[in-house]
């Protein structure tokens, strides 16, 4: 038999399809209308994988859970240490796809990958001594901080104009112009601040429960 002209339609085919076009277009881009035309197959064809455009959005969320290390609860990292290095690179792959952040920021649902990190950062954090209340309590911390920096950028925020910020009108901001080229670096150092006394915060509790426990 001679082979199909066209891979045949997988579901993986359609995520990494859908991924595409969320990362080019944002998330209205989705369609089955359109991904049936970006795949070259029918419409109707589509709802043999998924259900609805929903479950696609869905699928494409859990795509990029995927791409989040997890192996620093496992390696026997100490808490702090695991929480840095798996929220660095949770931070990577949602600045790798912030079109799909709005997704994400539902909570994991059903989605399998996502229900492996929050299993895994609340699993850690109760074998290192957390009482399970206060794990959770980390595990929505740590999200609610990753994917706000994710969001957008504070840098880019600002024109490259000097004249937009008259210093009779913003006097502190005189330097404001600079800061879009400085984009990429001024974001990282924020988000390794904001990290770093988020988990200096954190490890003066566990100091605290700790004790109170002897």
């Amino acid at each position: 038999m001679a082979r199909p002209r066209k891979p045949l339609l997988s579901t993986d085919r359609i995520v990494t399809t859908a991924r595409e076009l969320v990362d080019a277009e944002g998330l209205s881009a989705v369609s089955t209308r359109r991904l049936a035309a970006e795949l070259g197959v029918s419409g109707p064809s589509l709802y043999n994988h998924f259900r609805t455009k929903d479950d696609i959005l869905d699928a494409v969320a859990d795509s990029v859970s995927a791409q989040v290390d997890l192996s620093m609860f496992e390696d026997g990292r100490d808490w702090r240490t695991a929480l840095h290095d798996w929220a660095v690179s949770y931070r990577a792959a949602l600045r790798d796809h912030p079109n799909i952040v709005p997704v994400l920021s539902r909570g994991p649902g059903r989605r399998p990958a996502g229900l492996r990190v929050a299993d895994a950062v609340f699993g850690a954090m109760v074998e290192a001594g957390w009482p399970p209340a206060q794990a959770t309590s980390i595990g929505a911390l740590m999200r609610y901080f990753v994917m706000g920096s994710a969001l957008g950028s504070f840098a880019g925020g600002f024109v490259d104009d000097a004249t937009a910020y008259d210093p009779a009108a913003y006097p502190h901001l005189s330097q404001a112009h600079l800061l879009a080229d400085q984009q990429e670096k001024i974001d990282e150092r924020a988000f390794e601040t904001g990290l770093t006394a988020l988990l200096d915060g954190l490890a003066a509790q566990f100091e605290q429960l700790r004790r109170g426990r002897s």
